[in-house]
């Protein structure tokens, strides 16, 4: 994901916002922008640069973004965040073929034997836990989701450096031996 693409979403949903709307976002920012610098801001992209600036949003991490429209009522706003996650840079383009291929195999067998430590195993490959709440939200009730979710955001923190091996060592972390024991027998099956 790029800035510039997460610029064009925050105005997107900058434009959508009606004033009662910019008001009650002004109002749940108060603690985090302070009331001087509120007065000053007349635009849903004047509060939300205020928020990159202190590090509230960011281009890698909506959760707090999310949570503002989710509370003013402006869910609808959410699926502007949504297409951005979406088509944010195509991970798969970074990875040569074969990795992207490795790692999908894995995702598959994760899915079908991880179930409810899927937490743990996200927090294993580095996401933190207002990204994993993110996600759980995101996909309520659907574990395989929110485990191909996982991945998904592991990709995109690692980039071109996501490998396999580093999917394996995170199951062997969160005590998953076995899970990594069938991704790795997979693996070798289909001949990577």
């Amino acid at each position: 994901m790029n800035g510039g693409e997460f610029r064009a979403m925050l105005l997107t949903i900058s434009n959508a916002l009606e004033q009662d709307s910019l008001e009650s976002l002004k109002f749940l920012c108060k603690v985090d922008v302070g009331k001087k610098k509120l007065e000053k801001i007349k635009s849903g992209i004047d509060l939300f640069e205020c928020l990159i600036e202190r590090g509230q949003i960011k281009h890698d991490d909506t959760v707090r973004l999310r949570s503002l429209l989710e509370n003013v009522g402006k869910t609808v706003l959410i699926e502007h965040i949504d297409n951005y996650e979406r088509g944010s840079t195509a991970i798969a383009d970074l990875l040569d073929e074969k990795e992207q291929e490795k790692i999908n195999i894995a995702t598959e067998v994760i899915v079908e034997q991880l179930g409810r430590n899927w937490k743990k195993f996200g927090r294993k490959l580095g996401l933190k836990d207002p990204k994993l709440d993110s996600i759980q939200d995101k996909h309520k009730c659907d574990q395989e989701e929110q485990l191909r979710e996982v991945v998904k955001e592991w990709m995109k923190i690692k980039r071109e450096e996501a490998r396999v091996e580093m999917i394996v060592n995170a199951l062997r972390d969160c005590r998953q031996n076995y899970t990594a024991d069938l991704v790795v027998n997979k693996l070798l099956s289909v001949g990577h």
